[in-house]
């Protein structure tokens, strides 16, 4: 049986594709979800993907991830990266092996970017590899769990 593991992209990612595609690409959020469920299948993981532009649901979504069994967490929180203490308490809470992903650099982008307050929590953070950082993530938590680290 697969293990189960929960992507989670934050506020405005449902305009991929179409959102400053010269910074974001040019790919869809549906596309993006495409290549995730091909790396998840390579590294026999079942997905749960969604996204929401609503903090409350993406705190309960980290909730539920726990509370369903999940064995990891790959978050994109896109606007909430900077600014949300709801979602850093939920990580916090759950106990999983969790790693943050950004389409872009956000250490090459505006001052107020480079504080991620989910780095603080954060198994390990991917950024600037565009859709790229979603395949990496899943490899990378397949690595962390076979070796047993949270």
């Amino acid at each position: 049986m697969a293990s189960t593991l929960y992507i989670l992209n934050g506020p405005n990612l449902n305009l991929l594709g179409t959102r400053e595609p010269e910074k974001y690409g040019r790919l869809s959020l549906a596309e993006i979800e495409a290549l995730c469920r091909a790396a998840a299948k390579a590294h026999d993981f079942e997905i749960v993907f969604r996204q929401s532009n609503h903090e409350g649901e993406l705190v309960d979504w980290i909730q539920e991830a726990k509370a369903k069994g999940a064995v990891g967490i790959i978050l994109n929180p896109a606007g909430y990266t900077t600014t949300s203490v709801a979602i850093l308490d939920a990580l916090l809470a759950v106990q999983l092996p969790i790693i943050e992903i950004h389409l872009t650099n956000i250490h090459a982008r505006e001052e107020f970017r480079h504080h991620s307050l989910v780095s603080r929590v954060a198994t390990a953070v991917i950024c600037g590899l565009g859709p790229g950082s979603y395949e990496q993530a899943i490899a990378g938590m397949a690595g962390l769990i076979a070796r047993g680290k949270k």
